[in-house]
């Protein structure tokens, strides 16, 4: 009975997967699932047959899908798993015996063997080698970073945690060294705060997300929520000191219901005694996600009355019309000298035109009055617009924190696409709105003149917009030092260009890219700018794809064959489906990197995540017309009374697994005087996952290398804290190795840049928000959590 029920399952199952492996080759893919199921489906009619030697062919398969294994992915564990995990269990099935002991006895009732030296023997070193394999990982880069330090540099954060990248140089270092590598294994919780910032399920937005990095100044710490509340806390035990709390504006229809982080003002002291006191001397600034930006005194929470009107200042002010939540702020405005600049964002793709303009404005930060506006439209009119005219609409948006050199008085500003962010086909490729499409500008501080500009990407028609803070530090050996500038962008580049003039330092190339197919009056730019320091992912071909099963890993295989992909990050977006990889999450996103400016070294946590984009063409009857619904798929790239619609979806698996082999989230550590990179390291485990294929979240950490949305700190004792992981992990690792130094799981995702600071008890704090990210499924919650040595 035993042996007519296993060739049965086994038959049904070399069937499925023969039918699979058809659809496969069809594709235009690989044989080797077909050629497999034959073997299966011949070991189930042995079997069936009660022939013995039904586990001599299945046997001589397992050897047969080892070799393949090995020539389709070498040692890489993980990349086993779908080509050998259910014929593994399957083999054995057919060793055990009550399967063997049958056959013999088929054969000769008087043989009662009840192992098959074969068979038996294949799942017994087979076992062996997979025992081998798990303690072997081929991907990582070891390595260690040498680099010296001569001395540390000022103008670096201390103390205090003073700006969104610790300064306005967006470093995102610290020259704290109380905790270090030897003793960051000792960190415990000092504190946790709950902020009661929960997001409704029924009216909030789906990518609802705690994304913000706490400030420490004026003796508190300053964090905001996804409501743009502000919360101000003692640094020592985390007890509330105020809260300020705007009316919740709950809407499904939000593209990102965010806020990275706040900003701090006081005067100068020199300023200071030259003027008659203000209202509030000290000054938290932040902005909403509908478009305000808000200044509170910073020891009561208060609104500033002098700022603005009543302490705020709108943002929609000579922007024209603005459909609903189509601009917001997410970033946290950069306070240089006595200014505050913000630039903005608007929703991807919502409509074909009439988006809202991208002009970068600076306003007093003490009056809340216009001083200077940067259009790219009219790149040289910065006088402050007149109250009665409005921005030129439907020019490229700088989203993300901007940074400043306050000694060249340079603030710089990376701008990103213009919706619709996937459709270049009525773009005027002369006009001003094209020159400031995806670049890196320089304005003048104090007037927002502009200096120089430099173009991370070419007629983007990807989403390659610009998302990271720029890193300002020096390059370069002593002596002959470069006043630079790192810029991490989506496709995963890192540009390092003279901060003065905007020449590359480290040379820059271009590439030749696609310039045929896509839909229609298309056009493409020939080349694209690569860095010689980048992270670009490798191109993928069929063997890169992944699976918990062979038949999800068959599915992606064909899936693959199917889509548009032409080996690079800029394939032309289709009707029929493109794949793009990385996708419009990109390498880099808002997180950006740190760096230790004075050893030169730079950390960062670049992704590796595919996604299919696929045009859906409009027509004059669906023109207004909603195409997609409110079940998951991105509802934002509607593109109303544009030619397209556009579909983004990430490339997965029915299981909601990534088609691509991990790992999907890496850190890496580069020593920028050679520009080498010097290790790299998957990070992040797969603990704490919403999975489809089993309630509730996975169990079980396997360090296959998870997503990683949030950025890097790095501090002066050789420390790195990384908190951004899908694993709702904040992690410590060595700076030099790149090796796990500590690690704690917190009660929510940590999808956010820690900051850290010195407590007035003498004591060195990390702190962290861990809240979760719709968008990745991460565990929500409110929590800032702050960690000292014990």
């Amino acid at each position: 009975m035993i042996l007519r029920v296993t060739g049965v399952v086994m038959a049904i199952f070399a069937i499925a997967l023969l039918y699979m492996g058809a659809q496969l080759v069809a594709a235009g893919g690989s044989a080797a699932y077909s050629i497999i199921a034959l073997a299966v489906l011949a070991s189930a009619v042995l079997l069936m047959l009660k022939k013995k030697s039904a586990l001599t062919v299945y046997a001589l398969l397992m050897w047969a899908i080892l070799i393949w294994i090995l020539y389709e992915v070498g040692f890489d564990k993980w990349q086993w798993i779908p080509r050998g995990d259910l014929f593994a269990l399957l083999g054995l099935w057919l060793a055990l015996p009550w399967v063997v002991r049958p056959l013999y006895k088929a054969q000769n009732p008087g043989d009662t063997r009840r192992f098959h030296p074969f068979l038996g023997g294949t799942v017994g070193v087979m076992m062996l080698i997979v025992l081998a394999v798990m303690f072997y990982d081929p991907y990582p880069v070891a390595g260690k970073i040498d680099a010296p330090l001569a001395a540390r540099s000022t103008g670096e954060a201390a103390d205090d945690w003073v700006a969104y990248g610790g300064t306005n140089n967006g470093q995102r270092f610290s020259s704290l060294d109380q905790i270090n590598a030897g003793n960051v294994k000792k960190l415990s919780v000092a504190w946790e705060y709950h902020t009661g910032d929960l997001r409704d399920a029924a009216k909030d937005a789906g990518e609802y997300t705690f994304e913000a990095t706490p400030l420490k100044v004026n003796n508190r710490v300053y964090v905001c929520t996804a409501h743009n509340e502000v919360h101000a806390l003692n640094p020592e035990t985390g007890a509330l000191d105020w809260k300020w709390a705007p009316e919740k504006n709950r809407s499904y229809l939000q593209q990102h219901q965010t806020c990275r982080g706040v900003s701090y003002y006081a005067p100068a002291a020199t300023a200071a005694a030259d003027s008659s006191p203000s209202q509030c001397t000290k000054r938290i600034i932040t902005a909403t996600a509908d478009a305000k930006l808000v200044a509170l005194d910073a020891d009561t929470g208060t609104l500033c009355s002098d700022f603005g009107t009543n302490g705020v200042v709108d943002l929609s002010a000579n922007m024209g019309e603005i459909r609903p939540h189509a601009l917001m702020q997410t970033a946290a405005p950069l306070v240089a000298g006595d200014l505050v600049i913000v630039g903005g964002s608007v929703m991807d793709n919502g409509y074909n035109d009439g988006n809202p303009s991208g002009v970068i404005r600076a306003y007093n930060a003490v009056t809340g009055k216009l001083v200077w506006n940067f259009d790219p439209a009219n790149p040289e009119v910065t006088q402050p617009i007149a109250a009665d005219q409005n921005y030129p609409q439907d020019t490229p948006v700088a989203w993300g924190t901007l940074s400043a050199d306050m000694k060249n008085g340079l603030v710089f500003v990376p701008f990103g696409n213009a919706s619709p962010d996937e459709l270049g086909i009525n773009r005027d490729p002369n006009s001003n709105t094209e020159k400031f499409r995806d670049t890196l500008v320089a304005l003048d501080l104090n007037t927002g003149a502009f200096k120089w500009k430099f173009q991370s990407s070419n007629n983007d028609l990807w989403d390659r917009d610009n998302p990271s803070q720029p890193t300002l530090m020096d390059v370069g050996k002593e002596g002959s030092k470069q006043p630079a500038l790192l810029l991490p962008t989506k496709v995963g580049n890192i540009f390092v260009l003279n901060r003065l003039t905007g020449e590359p330092i480290v040379p820059v190339d271009q590439v030749k890219v696609s310039t045929q197919g896509g839909v229609p009056g298309e056009h493409f730019a020939p080349t694209q700018p690569v860095s010689k320091i980048n992270f670009i992912p490798e191109a993928l071909s069929e063997k890169s794809m992944w699976g918990l099963t062979p038949f999800d890993q068959m599915s992606c295989r064909t899936t693959y064959n199917r889509l548009r992909y032409d080996g690079n990050p800029w394939t032309p977006s289709t009707e029929q489906d493109s794949l793009i990889f990385p996708g419009n999450i990109g390498a880099f996103n808002w997180g950006s990197v740190a760096v230790d400016p004075d050893r030169q070294i730079l950390i960062a946590a670049p992704v590796r995540l595919a996604y299919t984009y696929n045009l859906i063409k409009r027509t004059p009857e669906t023109a207004e017309k909603r195409l997609f619904t409110q079940d998951g798929t991105p509802y934002w790239n509607e593109n109303f009374k544009g030619d397209y619609a556009i579909r983004i979806k990430q490339f997965a698996s029915e299981l909601g697994v990534p088609c691509i082999a991990p790992p999907w989230g890496r850190m890496v550590g580069v020593d920028l005087t050679t520009g080498k990179t010097e290790w790299m390291r998957r990070t992040g485990t797969t603990k704490n996952l919403k999975t489809a294929f089993l309630p509730g979240r996975f169990p079980i950490g396997f360090p296959m290398g998870m997503v990683a949305h949030g950025g890097p700190l790095v501090t002066a004792g050789g420390v790195v804290f990384h908190g951004a992981t899908a694993d709702n992990f904040i992690r410590a690792y060595d700076i030099n190795t790149g090796d796990v130094l500590w690690e704690k799981e917190l009660p929510a995702g940590g999808q956010a840049t820690p900051s850290t600071y010195l407590g007035s008890d003498g004591k060195q704090y990390v702190v962290i928000s861990a809240g979760g990210h719709g968008s990745l499924g991460t565990t929500l919650g409110d929590s800032v959590i702050a960690f000292r040595l014990d």
